[in-house]
This record gives structure tokens, C-alpha cells and sequence, in this order.
């Protein structure tokens, strides 16, 4: 018997549904399928196609013609050419996808513009919507390097198939009335392909392409798009659009992922807009596992579907239908069946004086001091090898003292886990994704020294 013997259709919609939305219009399910099919003739058979397309309708289509033409995608949001050529040279790239040339591309570049691609369908056309099977190997991600260089994981068609349905159960989007999802966050990041455009293909849910970084895009974005509207972001975003102070259209619910959301935020997001703010906690290498609603306390349940046990060290694994069981970086407390408490990165834990602490739980607290609008806890390098050795704390908050901070932090925390400095900072070097990456965390860490 084959281990993963069930096939699924690209696009379990109707042919008329609207699938993706843009300043130009609806796109439905049957012009995205012919206009996915035309691109995928001018694909190779079969192979790797690396996907760098920023508009995430250029992305969704360029991602459905890879399915078409047997290949699959490699989704990278890191379009610099050194990263390009990586990547191409390992992964075997046999074509780029993009709006525009890749600069020094080491393949062919195949440009996707999609209101060509669409303008060239036929709407009285046939109705093709190809199958696969589950076990088809249908993209490679990267996790984001916050902890060190970014690493591949193949996903399974089935298992994207099956986490999309999982999704619709959880956030009760499986009526026959389409949501409108306003999504923040790149497609090629696991988060953002899976809420903004696998949720559309699978789900009754149409999702906005166009321009979605700034508050007033997002805005805008809400503001063209019917009710019920649903806004996919990041607690960075979340945070910006707060501050902003723009009215929005009604809100059926916000979904934050990618770093941990703080309470009082999600607090001030579910009275300023009169909605619910939920989590989603995931992994790239085994997609979205669970959510929970920030403001009804700390506990996460997973999705339906998942199975999560813990071995005789405490590490916990995931299983999913079409997946391989997967070990997760995170220390996670197992309660009941499918619930748990999020402990933070087992490799995020460190030891002074005998006693251990998460630096994620370390910045959680410095990031709820009033007047801190960003911050992170860093251990140095010789933390382990050096006695005398302290943790730091890079703080963005203006008006706020150092000397006020660590007092702060003083009533909170046990005091061998007191930062030596708490040092000042424009801004964290976040990526687009609100994540901080290890090699930029370290370099961070060794000017301090010298100041």
C-alpha cells in the first residue's frame, strides 16, 4: 500500500468563487486556473523552480504552475544575488520565478505578470483543475535563521491540503460565505503561504494582493475588501498599525503569528477595534500546530488533526497527516490531550548561578514595562565559559531611562538574571517577518561592548 495514497484537487473551490482580490478586481477560481495553466507551459517538467515573486498573486500563480508542470517550488523571500546563486546551486534550480529579471540570475528567469497571464484566459474556458497526490512533494521552505543559517523542509501536497482544512475548522471558516483575508505577511514565509494563499485555494476565503506593509496600505486593503474581514499579521505590524491611529472597517478577528504576542497588545487591539485577537503557534518545519486567544490566558490548542507527545526527555514531536513526525525546537508543557503551555526555545534556556531561565520569558517581561516599545534580552557569547559573564538588554524606548528600566526589571526578576547594561537602541534589527536574527543578535552584542 503507497504511504500517502489520497489525491486532492489545486483548487477545492467553486469555479466561480473568488479566490484572490486586487485593486483590479475579483480573481476566480477558473481564471486562476487558466492563467496558472498557461504559465506552466512555459515551464521546465518537472524539477525546481524557485519562487521570488513578491506580489502575492504573482507568487499564488507562480506556485499553482509549478504544480501544473510537476515541479516544486522553492519559496525564499531573500532576493539578493548571493542568496539566489546559493540557492540555485543547491537546491538544483532548473527556473526563477519573478516580476522582473533576478540580477545575475544563475537560470533561467521566467516573469510572471499576472494581468497578462489573465487577460489571455478564456472566461467561457474549460474547467480544469488537475489533482495530486498527497505524498507529491510540493515546496521547500526555509525557517528564518532567527537562530542561526536558515534551513529547508519539503512539504507534502496532502499535508498542505489537510493544514488548510485544520485552519478552516479552528478559525470557522468553513461556511459557504467567502471571508476576506487581509494578510501582512510574505508568502514565501510558512505563516503567510499558508493563511494568504493556501487558505484561498482550499477555503471559502478571498485574499487581498496589493500592497500590505504600511498602515495606511493595510487600511486600505480592509477597506476594499466586504465583510466578514480578516486580518492576517505580525505583533510588530499589529503594533504599527495601533500607533497609527487609522479608523478600520470591521474587524471579524485578527491572527498574529511569527514572534509572541503580548497580552496588553492584544488587549488594546480587541477594544480599539472591537474584535478577537488570536495566535497561531507554528514552525516552519511542521507548519501551524496550534492557537489560542491571547486575552483568554497562556494555554494553546492544537489543531485538529495533530498529535503531539513528548519522549522520555521532554522533547516534544508533531505528527500530522502527510507529515513526517517532527521534533520541535520549542519546550512545550503537555496538559491535557491536544493542550499545552508554550515554555519557549529549548536552545533559548540558559544557566547562571545554578538556576535557569528562557530568555524569551526574560524579554517578555521587558517588553511589558511601560514606555518599552521593543527589546530583547542577549547572552553573551562566553556566557558558559565565564563566571563573571552577564546578560544585556536592548531596549527601543524613547523617553524612558536606562536607570528606570532595570529598576523595573529589578522588581520582576531574580537578580542574578539582571542585564549588566540596559542599552538604548533606534530599533532592533528585526527582519520583514518581526523575527531577530542570531548573526545580527551577536553583532548587536559586541559593539556594546566598546561603548
Amino acid at each position: 500500500m503507497e504511504p500517502f495514497p489520497a489525491r486532492f484537487a489545486l483548487v477545492a473551490r467553486k469555479k466561480t468563487a473568488a479566490l484572490f482580490q486586487s485593486a483590479e478586481g475579483v480573481i476566480t477560481a477558473r481564471d486562476f486556473l487558466a492563467a496558472a495553466a498557461r504559465l506552466a507551459a512555459a515551464l521546465p517538467a518537472g524539477g525546481m523552480v524557485l519562487n521570488l515573486c513578491e506580489d502575492r498573486l504573482s507568487f499564488a500563480l507562480g506556485f499553482a504552475a509549478a504544480m501544473i508542470a510537476g515541479c516544486e517550488s522553492a519559496l525564499s523571500s531573500d532576493r539578493s544575488p548571493a542568496r539566489v546563486r546559493e540557492l540555485a546551486a543547491r537546491l538544483g534550480t532548473a527556473a526563477i520565478l519573478s516580476e522582473r529579471p533576478a540580477s545575475a540570475a544563475p537560470c533561467p528567469t521566467i516573469t510572471v505578470d499576472p494581468s497578462a497571464l489573465l487577460a489571455s484566459t478564456n472566461p467561457a474556458g474549460e474547467w480544469a483543475n488537475p489533482e495530486f497526490a498527497g505524498a507529491m512533494p510540493a515546496a521547500t521552505v526555509f525557517t528564518s535563521g532567527s537562530t542561526g543559517e536558515p534551513v529547508a523542509h519539503r512539504k507534502r501536497w496532502g499535508a498542505l491540503h489537510a493544514r488548510s482544512y485544520a485552519a478552516a475548522m479552528r478559525f470557522g471558516l468553513a461556511a459557504e460565505a467567502p471571508v476576506s483575508l487581509v494578510g501582512t505577511v510574505p508568502p514565501q514565509h510558512m505563516y503567510g503561504f499558508e493563511t494568504t494563499v493556501l487558505l484561498a485555494l482550499h477555503c471559502p476565503v478571498t485574499s487581498w494582493c496589493g500592497p500590505t506593509f504600511f498602515p495606511h496600505d493595510i487600511a486600505a486593503a480592509l477597506a476594499a475588501m466586504p465583510a466578514p474581514r480578516l486580518l492576517v499579521t505580525t505583533p510588530l505590524q499589529l503594533r504599527a498599525l495601533l500607533d497609527a491611529g487609522l479608523t478600520l472597517p470591521p474587524l471579524a478577528l485578527v491572527i498574529s503569528a511569527t514572534a509572541p504576542l503580548a497580552a496588553d497588545l492584544a488587549a488594546r487591539a480587541e477594544a480599539c477595534w472591537q474584535t478577537r485577537v488570536a495566535e497561531i503557534f507554528g514552525a516552519t518545519e511542521a507548519g501551524s500546530i496550534a492557537s489560542r486567544i491571547t486575552t483568554a490566558g497562556e494555554i494553546w490548542e492544537a489543531y485538529p488533526g495533530l498529535h503531539l507527545t513528548a519522549d522520555a526527555e521532554g522533547v516534544v514531536s508533531v505528527a500530522a497527516p502527510f507529515a513526517e513526525t517532527v521534533a520541535l525546537a520549542d519546550a512545550l508543557e503537555l496538559l491535557a490531550p491536544g493542550r499545552f503551555r508554550l515554555l519557549g526555545r529549548r536552545s533559548d534556556v540558559i544557566k547562571l548561578g545554578g538556576k535557569r531561565a528562557s530568555l524569551a520569558a526574560l524579554t517578555r517581561i521587558l517588553t511589558a514595562i511601560e514606555g518599552v516599545e521593543d527589546g530583547v534580552f542577549v547572552a553573551p557569547g562566553d556566557l558558559d565559559a565565564e563566571p563573571t559573564a552577564r546578560l544585556l538588554a536592548f531596549v527601543v524606548a524613547p523617553g524612558r531611562e536606562p536607570a528606570a528600566i532595570l529598576a523595573a526589571l529589578r522588581r520582576e526578576i531574580d537578580p542574578i538574571f539582571l542585564p549588566r547594561r540596559v542599552i538604548p537602541v533606534p530599533r532592533l534589527p528585526r527582519n520583514e517577518f518581526g523575527k531577530l536574527n542570531a548573526t545580527h543578535l551577536a553583532a548587536l552584542a559586541g559593539t556594546s561592548t566598546s561603548g
